[in-house]
């Protein structure tokens, strides 16, 4: 037999292998993803504990008692519906409401003082702000020792935002309405006591 030359076998690389690992994770992280979905969907759509559902029970069957049975009254007694009224809101002491509503008033000061810098639609948005503020002021329950004393001031802070706004809009000069602003947030905060 004749030999035949054998191929020579070198060391060549091989060629590396595909990294699966991120799309292992991927797929595993969307089941997990899906499991969670089905397992809200389930909590939220099926019903807990409700009425129970229609079904076969034993019904009771008469027996003789011994004890005389209540005889039926001609006119059924009267049974008074409990009616709830909600307690009386609790009068806030001042200090309680200065607590409230100082954060607001240093606001306006603040606001007023940013207007006075700005002009246009800057100023027109901290305008704005101040009229959101004062409406929230309106809406809290003061006491009742200061509450028309509050309630006056307070609107007449708010007419003196308007007019300031009207200004800001119409491109006059703030000074007017400006100075009118800052002594009507000092009376409101005097009211209080700041």
């Amino acid at each position: 037999m004749t030999e035949q030359p054998q191929p020579e076998l070198r060391w060549a690389p091989q060629e590396p292998k595909p990294n699966t690992a991120g799309r292992t994770w991927l797929i595993v992280g969307l089941i997990v993803a899906a499991l969670i979905i089905v397992g809200v969907l389930l909590f939220f759509l099926l019903p807990r504990g409700g009425s129970p559902e229609p079904g076969s029970s034993a019904s009771a069957s008469p027996t003789q008692s011994t004890s005389p049975s209540p005889s039926p009254s001609s006119e059924p007694e009267p049974s008074m519906t409990p009616i709830t009224t909600p307690p009386a809101p609790v009068d806030p002491t001042v200090e309680a409401f200065r607590g409230q509503v100082e954060g607001y008033l240093d606001d306006a000061v603040t606001g007023l003082d940013i207007v006075a810098g700005s002009d246009g639609q800057a100023a027109g948005g901290v305008v704005d702000f101040l009229q959101a503020d004062a409406q929230r002021l309106s809406e809290m329950a003061p006491p009742s020792s200061i509450q028309d004393a509050w309630s006056s001031t307070l609107r007449d802070y708010a007419d003196d935002l308007v007019k300031l706004r009207s200004a800001v809009d119409s491109g006059q000069d703030l000074t007017g309405p400006l100075a009118d602003a800052r002594t009507s947030v000092e009376t409101v905060r005097q009211t209080v006591g700041l």
